[in-house]
């Protein structure tokens, strides 16, 4: 596989008109919202905002070529970034606060979605890079749709928080090339605590994981070291064991392939209101994500992304 012969699996959909159709019955979802684990049931289509603080409107915080994503994605050209505004998990420690939680960004329409995706090809980038999508994912498709008819042909990453509802990621199955997920939580207590009340987010997140895993497969990247296909997961260390980052290591190890992408981070740092959570209200400490590392390899982990 590599650059010039790959074709994106949403080109195919495309063509035989499942990938509109697709995008057609998420946008229905939002009737009585239920396109992530919250199931809030607000009526978006009629103006109402879910939980994520999103109507049917979409809201584009920003696009570019962004050169400080993983390796593999950036390539030569970058990868090709569309922030989306709001979040269905609104963690409290959210370094993009004031997109995620506040909304900052441009109400746009699916024609717009689609000109930056074709843009941003156009620039040379390697791949489209939707962030925070869950609650955008109508939109997402139906932009695609409409950009492959105009020659919209590199890969697309789904950029999530991991919090997905296995069966809106089923109508995502064969429209997404690249999943790139975090892995937040192994702690329901932790889970609720930090993410207003996703306690359900570890267990709902592995199983997502495995979706993902049986769709794309694993993150191989190709000759050329740019990556094409697969499950790339993020694991953000955080103070005190607060995200589980062992029991995560664990769980990656023991129920997908050893050589699965995984990068574990170290940029957490105390932001928007994680002054309310005194345990959390620090930088991780080395030794701290040292020990993650360490048992990553131990465990047999060996396409790891680290900082050390």
């Amino acid at each position: 596989m590599n650059g010039v012969s790959y074709k994106p699996g949403y080109v195919s959909l495309h063509r035989s008109g499942q990938l509109r159709e697709r995008g057609e019955s998420l946008w229905q979802i939002m009737d009585q919202c239920t396109l992530c684990p919250r199931e809030c049931g607000a009526n978006r289509l009629a103006g109402e905002k879910g939980f994520c603080n999103a109507s049917s409107q979409l809201r584009v915080a920003s696009f570019h070529a962004h050169f400080g994503e993983e390796r593999p994605l950036v390539g030569v050209g970058g990868s090709g970034t569309i922030f989306l505004s709001h979040c269905n998990l609104g963690c409290d420690f959210c370094q993009n606060w004031d997109i995620s939680h506040q909304g900052a960004g441009t109400a746009c329409g699916i024609e717009d979605l689609a000109s930056m995706m074709l843009h941003l090809q156009g620039q040379g980038c390697g791949n489209i890079n939707v962030v925070t999508p869950t609650h955008y994912s109508p939109h997402v498709v139906m932009a695609l749709d409409l950009a492959a008819s105009r020659g919209l042909r590199v890969p697309l990453v789904y950029n999530t928080s991991g919090w997905e509802r296995r069966e809106i990621l089923g109508v995502l199955d064969g429209v997404v090339d690249i999943y790139l997920a975090d892995l937040k939580y192994m702690d329901p207590l932790c889970a609720s605590a930090y993410s207003q009340d996703a306690e359900g987010y570890p267990s709902q997140t592995c199983g997502a994981l495995l979706e993902m895993q049986r769709q794309v497969g694993t993150a191989l990247s190709e000759r050329n070291g740019n990556l094409y296909r697969g499950l790339m997961i993020r694991h953000l260390v955080m103070p005190g064991n607060a995200s589980g980052s062992m029991e995560a290591m664990r769980w990656i190890a023991g129920n997908l392939p050893l050589d699965t992408y995984v990068n574990i981070m170290i940029q957490y740092r105390p932001a928007y209101r994680a002054h309310l959570h005194p345990e959390i209200d620090r930088h991780v400490e080395a030794d701290e994500y040292a020990r993650v590392v360490g048992l990553a390899r131990e465990l047999g982990l060996n396409n790891l992304d680290v900082d050390l």
